[in-house]
């Protein structure tokens, strides 16, 4: 067995941080958790943005920032 040093508890750590940010920010786009605007206003930014259409769009990016993190 390898012993754990400090840089893999530190990537570790850091990993950790990373996905919770990105797990929160797909909540936020999906179910308007943490004061976000959920599925109904982030297909309307989407479309904002001009990706059409907006609601599929939401869909696949809350899907992918929640599941990623």
């Amino acid at each position: 067995m390898t012993c754990v040093n400090r840089r893999d508890l530190g990537l570790l750590t850091l990993r950790l941080g990373v996905g919770a940010v990105l797990a929160a920010h797909g909540g936020q786009k999906l179910f308007g958790w943490f004061g976000g605007a959920g599925i109904g206003g982030t297909a309307q930014g989407m479309e904002a943005m001009g990706y059409k259409p907006g609601r599929p769009s939401a869909i696949a990016s809350g899907l992918a920032e929640a599941g990623g993190g």
